[in-house]
């Protein structure tokens, strides 16, 4: 008999590759805030067995985590699960196995693609790179199949770097890390990947500059920690009415004419101006919009 883990099923949508303009996480300890964090309308909502429970927790988190999750047939969420090199992994894949609420796995610390494809072969895996060693790891990772995406841990890949908090030089070596990660996900053809959490939560114009840059850098969307910060996520990824009206204008007039190249408003259109105004409609049509 074979001994490998079954295959997943389909879940419900938002599947992982679907939008993911805010990734909200729920302590796995706080199972009550689920609810809260779905009313959110967050695109996805994250159960957190790893960073946001203690050590002495885990064990009885991930039981109360079964239980939920078996209630919940009909959900789907995400789990993130303890790192490879811990002693709860094994179990927290178990339990995300055996429930088809859980529409995908978060893997943290991902460094080693053998370790993220024994994960992808039971559900769809968000690889969250947090360290030098995953940075060097991005082409491997990358063609792991059942990977969906890579979600950038810039809070832990600071420490790990020796990075000065909240300085212009940090800010600097982690776009290198940005850059790596959305050229590595775009040549795999991954989703668009997903930009670190900002842990201000008083500071809503701090978080405004965090998404609108991860926005025009090309990713996919943000971490988020607390439900107030879904709304202003999805705000700002929204097109302006202006960008709406251009790429509208864009599209019809590529229709009417049956051209790949014309002039509009004194500008040369062509294929990929036309892409472009595609990605803007697209990002306007996503959940909750």
């Amino acid at each position: 008999m074979s001994s490998s883990p079954p295959r997943y099923h389909p879940v419900p949508s938002p599947s992982p590759t679907a939008a993911a303009r805010s990734t909200l996480f729920v302590p796995a300890t706080r199972l009550d805030r689920v609810d809260k964090a779905l009313a959110a309308g967050a695109d996805h909502v994250v159960i957190d067995l790893e960073d946001a429970v203690e050590p002495s927790a885990k064990v009885a988190a991930r039981a109360d985590l079964a239980a939920f999750l078996a209630a919940r047939a009909g959900a789907a969420l995400l789990v993130r699960i303890n790192g490879v090199d811990t002693d709860w992994h094994a179990d927290d894949v178990a339990v995300c196995t055996q429930h088809q609420a859980v529409a995908g796995i978060m893997l943290p610390k991902a460094e080693d693609a053998d370790a993220a494809a024994r994960v992808a072969r039971t559900r769809p895996v968000w690889a969250i790179v947090e360290s030098a060693r995953g940075l060097l790891a991005l082409s491997e990772l990358a063609r792991v199949p059942g990977l969906a995406r890579f979600m950038l841990g810039t809070l832990d890949l600071g420490v790990d770097l020796g990075l000065a908090a909240n300085s212009a030089a940090a800010a600097a070596l982690l776009d290198q890390a940005r850059y790596q990660m959305l050229v590595h996900s775009r040549a795999a053809g991954l989703a668009a990947p997903i930009d670190g959490v900002y842990p201000r939560l008083d500071d809503v114009d701090g978080l405004r500059r965090h998404v609108a840059r991860a926005r025009d850098m090309g990713f996919g969307g943000v971490g988020c920690i607390h439900p107030a910060q879904v709304a202003i996520v999805h705000q700002v990824f929204a097109p302006a009415p202006v960008e709406l009206d251009w790429a509208r204008r864009v599209l019809d007039e590529a229709a009417r004419t049956g051209l790949g190249a014309f002039r509009l408003d004194g500008e040369m259109v062509d294929a990929p101006v036309i892409a472009r105004a595609r990605a803007v409609l697209d990002r306007a049509g996503g959940p909750m919009s």
